[in-house]
């Protein structure tokens, strides 16, 4: 709802009035430059993307629900039926004066199965589309308020060299973890940041709410920054908002996918 707008508190529904309350997206900034750290000129964040007020709760939902699908849930015990012997009955059942016992691999015996232990099992979790969407803007939105989003124009590699990798970092300004998202295109890039224990190397269409907060930077090209129509000069290749695909089937219930659309009705309650 635009700020000149009112609504009727007795007759609007819970989400309506969330809506209505909701702070209205902030237009943010980016400085667009060369690998060599020359400046071309600000890039306008689109608003929807990189300007609303993160959800906490739901980033907090959704990264839990993430690292959770990432656990390979392989752990396994043994119960009594298939711990290896046991099979004769260890002492007589009356007459010895102690608790009568039928097998030596019972829970409560030294080398007997484990009762209730751990099986294999799928620890991901079901997440709505509209919350992986709300955290992803969420958490681009944090990255843009800080002031940490860098735009270049196109990685130049003709070649992959790790030397002309950190010599790009530098130019650009970007310290400590820095997430470098890539095009199809970008292979030289991909190799050249591979030997950089402080820069994570992904996907534009793998783009997730884990990997962002665990970052301080992240680093677009024109091809791979999302909403960046009209930002990128004429004729240059522009990510489109919802273009990108989830980057992994299996984790997909608690992984974040990649597409950015606007903000929808209820998205944010």
């Amino acid at each position: 709802m635009s700020a000149t707008e009112t609504i009727d508190l007795e007759t609007a529904s819970p989400a309506e009035v969330r809506r209505f309350l909701r702070p209205a997206p902030v237009q943010r900034t980016a400085t667009r430059r060369t690998t060599g750290g020359d400046t071309l000129t600000d890039v306008e964040l689109e608003p929807s993307i990189f300007g609303i007020e993160p959800n906490l709760a739901v980033l907090h939902q959704v990264v839990t629900a993430q690292l959770a699908a990432a656990r390979s849930g392989t752990q396994s015990t043994k119960t009594r039926a298939e711990v290896r012997g046991g099979g004769a009955k260890p002492f007589r059942q009356k007459g010895t004066g102690r608790a009568r016992q039928g097998s030596t691999r019972s829970p409560q015996w030294v080398g007997g199965g484990v009762a209730l232990g751990p099986k294999p099992r799928s620890y991901a979790q079901k997440t709505p589309k509209k919350m992986i969407q709300l955290a992803l803007r969420s958490a681009l939105s944090d990255r843009a308020s800080q002031g940490r989003v860098a735009v270049v124009d196109a990685w130049s590699f003709d070649v992959p060299s790790t030397k002309a990798a950190i010599a790009a970092l530098e130019a650009l300004e970007v310290t400590g973890r820095v997430l470098v998202v890539l095009g199809d295109e970008d292979g030289y890039a991909d190799r050249s940041f591979g030997n950089l224990p402080e820069v994570q190397t992904i996907m534009s269409g793998e783009l997730n709410t884990y990997d962002i907060l665990v970052n301080d930077w992240i680093v677009f090209t024109d091809a791979t920054l999302p909403g960046g129509s009209g930002s990128a000069p004429e004729g240059a290749p522009v990510a489109e908002a919802g273009s990108a695909e989830p980057a992994d089937s299996e984790a997909s219930a608690g992984a974040p996918e990649a597409s950015v659309p606007a903000d929808e009705e209820g998205s944010g309650s």
